[in-house]
């Protein structure tokens, strides 16, 4: 891995459909964004955080997620992620998440990743099999 600067930040972002709504994806009975799909849009910017940085066959899987979903968001509206590297623990990394919509912030938290090998962790996972 190349080197990784605290304060380095990443972003994601979608409008929400119907593919994104509490009810289709079974995280509740209401048409607004699901909290599972805000999660998402916080992994994918820490994600993009430090892409840049994974050399040949390095990637990172989530570990620990930690967000509070604050606000609704309807549908057809853009929802944006952002993240920013806050530690380097070795392999974990700590970030800070929020994410918000047109109207103002709906998530806040803290997500943890650790840098994993993508051949030596799938091999190790299927031969669960």
């Amino acid at each position: 891995m190349k080197d990784l600067t605290i304060g380095m930040t990443g972003t994601s972002e979608l409008t929400v459909s119907d593919k994104d709504l509490a009810v289709n994806v079974g995280s509740g009975s209401l048409e607004v964004l699901a909290t599972p799909v805000m999660v998402m849009l916080m992994e994918k910017a820490a994600c993009s955080c430090i892409s840049d940085q994974l050399e040949s066959d390095e990637t990172t899987v989530g570990t620990e997620m930690n967000v509070k979903h604050i606000s609704a968001t309807p549908k057809n509206m853009k929802v944006c992620a952002e993240a920013e590297l806050t530690e380097v623990n070795g392999r974990e990394l700590v970030f800070s998440v929020k994410a918000y919509d047109e109207a103002g912030d709906i998530g806040e938290g803290i997500h943890k990743r650790f840098l994993v090998y993508g051949e030596k962790f799938t091999a190790k996972t299927y031969s669960k099999l």
